[in-house]
């Protein structure tokens, strides 16, 4: 492990202040656009960007603010149509001024939620190399080498984020980097240092605060994770990923009723398989099986649109096969192109459990070693690991992981360590 990961925040939890010329610059820059306008909801901000830019189509900084607005929405909503529109407005600008620096930027974000990190990366460096005082362009690349399992290139791009700007954006990934290296209380105080520094963006906020409680669902702490749920609704009303914590909160006190509930509600407003996954099993809890055969029948359809589109590579929908013992070989087919595109610990995960499932279980030993390599507190890994070590006849060593997974969640599934 590199120095920079050890040290990560030793310093930088201090108090630090910016330097008056660089709050003045950040104050001054789009004052009447962005903080004057900082209530409306993204519609409308998405709205008067596309007023100003048929008013004043030569400008090229309204038709990046619109991109910015697009990708906004697609965190919103999961609509990856916003996304296409972003990237064609940033191509028609780079088409007219090459260089231009703030259209490179969300260019970068786009290559980031269109999973091509190598092509981030490729472009955060370029950026920090021409800009390396703005903090966003070390975000960025700190988010491609995570994905692609360089951790301790990650560490140093995060620290140097950190030590430009300590704010909402260096905080929340520098609480998710202490959450990987198993320092779960670190995670939780930075990830609470993130909200209380805010974000114009009532939605930023709400993500930090939903960050906050997977952290504290996935190591037990049951009841402040969905107090940390219900905080970004009340910020952010009818958010997705916070409506399916509540419903995961719910689910864990087998309040299956509840758990519908809420999760119906997080699918309506983003329509994800792992929304459909969850459905299925509250569903199948309450003894309802013509609505979990619906749930299925979504994820499937979604996949079959995914092969039509020749999309080979899903981690998510190869998770939800293994665990339902569903298209195993499309399961393990999606885990192992996802590592052509991933090398991070959850596609290794991914993959073990594909390759278990199929009854590749010393290859699925070598990859679930990988997965658990910075010994992160995913309960599933070890639950993974240890059914993995008991079909290779390792008893004592998967009832020593098994416990273990208990230990990091006991509203673990208790089926699944018996």
């Amino acid at each position: 492990m590199k120095l920079a990961i050890a040290l990560m925040l030793v310093v930088t939890l201090q108090a630090q202040t910016r330097s008056g010329a660089d709050r003045l610059a950040q104050s001054f820059q789009d004052r009447i656009l962005t903080e004057s306008t900082a209530a409306l909801k993204t519609d409308d901000h998405i709205s008067m960007y596309e007023t100003l830019v048929k008013a004043q189509p030569e400008v090229l900084h309204y038709r990046n603010l619109l991109a910015g607005a697009y990708i906004q929405k697609v965190r919103e909503s999961m609509d990856y149509s916003y996304l296409d529109r972003a990237s064609q407005i940033l191509g028609e600008v780079l088409a007219v001024d090459a260089k231009n620096y703030e259209a490179a930027r969300l260019r970068t974000e786009i290559a980031l939620e269109r999973h091509d990190f190598k092509l981030a990366a490729q472009y955060s460096k370029a950026l920090a190399d021409s800009a390396p005082n703005d903090s966003w362009n070390w975000g960025t690349l700190g988010d491609a080498l995570t994905e692609m399992g360089d951790y301790d290139g990650a560490a140093d791009a995060y620290q140097k984020m950190v030590n430009i700007r300590p704010d909402l954006s260096s905080y929340n990934r520098a609480a998710y980097f202490r959450f990987l290296y198993n320092d779960t209380d670190s995670a939780v105080k930075i990830m609470k240092m993130a909200i209380s520094a805010g974000s114009p963006m009532a939605e930023n906020t709400a993500w930090c605060e939903v960050e906050l409680g997977k952290i504290l669902l996935k190591t037990g702490k049951t009841k402040d994770a969905g107090d940390a749920f219900q905080s970004a609704l009340r910020r952010f009303p009818n958010y997705h990923p916070a409506l399916a914590g509540a419903a995961q909160v719910a689910a864990t006190q087998q309040e299956w009723k509840t758990a519908v509930s809420w999760m119906l509600r997080a699918k309506q407003a983003a329509p994800l398989p792992d929304y459909s996954a969850a459905l299925y099993d509250y569903y199948t809890a309450l003894g309802d099986n013509k609505e979990a055969a619906k749930q299925k029948d979504f994820i499937l359809v979604i996949d079959q649109v995914g092969q039509a589109a020749k999309e080979k590579a899903n981690r998510n929908i190869a998770i939800i096969y293994a665990d339902h013992d569903w298209n195993l070989d499309r399961a393990l087919e999606l885990a192992r192109n996802e590592l052509e595109v991933r090398g991070d610990i959850y596609t290794y995960d991914a993959l073990a459990w594909a390759l278990h499932k199929n009854g590749k279980n010393e290859e699925a030993a070598v990859a679930i070693k990988k997965a658990m390599r910075l010994e992160t507190p995913e309960a599933s890994f070890y639950m993974h690991a240890g059914m993995i070590e008991s079909a290779l006849g390792h008893k004592a060593e998967a009832a020593g992981l098994l416990k273990k997974a208990h230990q990091i969640n006991p509203s673990l599934n208790v089926k699944e360590l018996s």
